[in-house]
C-alpha cells in the first residue's frame, strides 16, 4: 500500500477507555488523525451507524472480501462475529494526507505492527484491574451479564499481550492517559 502516512494502533480489552482516548486524539488537529473504521459482521447496536462506527457487513460477505484478500487484518474475536480493517479504508486516509488511528483488538493492533513496523506506533491501554474493568463494563448497560463475563475473561489474555506494544498506558486516571497518549503520537507524527 502507497502513501507516507503513519499508523497509530489504540488496543486494550473493552472498557479500558481506548475509544475515548482515540475520540480526544482525533479533536485535536495538529495531530493530522484520520480514524479507521473497521468492518464487523455483526449487527449494528441501537446508537451505531454504518459507515460511521463500523462498516456492517453480513457474515457471507465479510467471508468474501476475506478470501478476496481485502483486509489488511481480520480476526473472528466471538463465534462468527468478525472484525477487521479493510485496505481500502487505509488507503482512503493516506490519499487525504492524514495518518490512521486505529481502535482495534489487540491481535489486529499486533498484526498491523508486524506488517508495517516503521510506520506503526502500538499502543496498548491498560485498565487499572479486572475488578475496574467489570465496573465499567456494566455502566454502559449496552451487553447482557454473560458477554460482560466473556469480555472480562477475555480481557485476561489480552493484558497478557501488553509487553509486546511499544508502549503501555494505564489508564487510572483519565487526564493523565490522554495526555501520555498525546505526547506518545504528537512524537511519532513528527519523526
Amino acid at each position: 500500500m502507497e502513501g507516507s502516512g503513519k499508523l497509530i494502533v489504540f488496543s486494550a480489552p473493552s472498557g479500558s477507555g481506548k475509544t475515548t482516548i482515540v475520540r480526544w486524539l482525533l479533536a485535536k488537529e495538529e495531530l493530522n488523525l484520520e480514524f479507521s473504521i473497521s468492518a464487523a459482521s455483526r449487527e449494528p447496536r441501537p446508537n451505531e451507524k454504518d459507515g460511521v462506527d463500523y462498516y456492517f457487513l453480513s457474515l457471507k460477505e465479510f467471508k468474501r472480501r476475506i478470501k478476496a484478500d481485502e483486509f489488511l487484518e481480520w480476526e473472528e474475536v466471538y463465534r462468527d462475529n468478525f472484525y477487521g480493517t479493510l485496505k481500502s479504508e487505509v488507503e482512503r486516509i493516506w490519499k487525504q494526507g492524514k495518518h490512521v488511528i486505529f481502535d482495534i483488538d489487540v491481535v489486529g493492533g499486533l498484526d498491523i505492527k508486524k506488517l508495517y513496523p516503521e510506520r506503526t506506533l502500538a499502543v496498548f491501554v491498560k485498565p487499572p484491574s479486572i475488578e475496574e474493568l467489570k465496573i465499567r463494563l456494566k455502566k454502559r448497560k449496552t451487553e447482557s451479564e454473560d458477554r460482560i463475563n466473556m469480555r472480562v475473561a477475555k480481557a485476561s489474555i489480552e493484558l497478557a499481550t501488553a509487553p509486546q506494544f511499544d508502549h503501555i498506558i494505564e489508564n487510572n486516571d483519565l487526564d493523565t492517559a490522554l495526555e501520555e497518549a498525546y505526547a506518545l503520537v504528537r512524537n511519532f507524527v513528527k519523526e
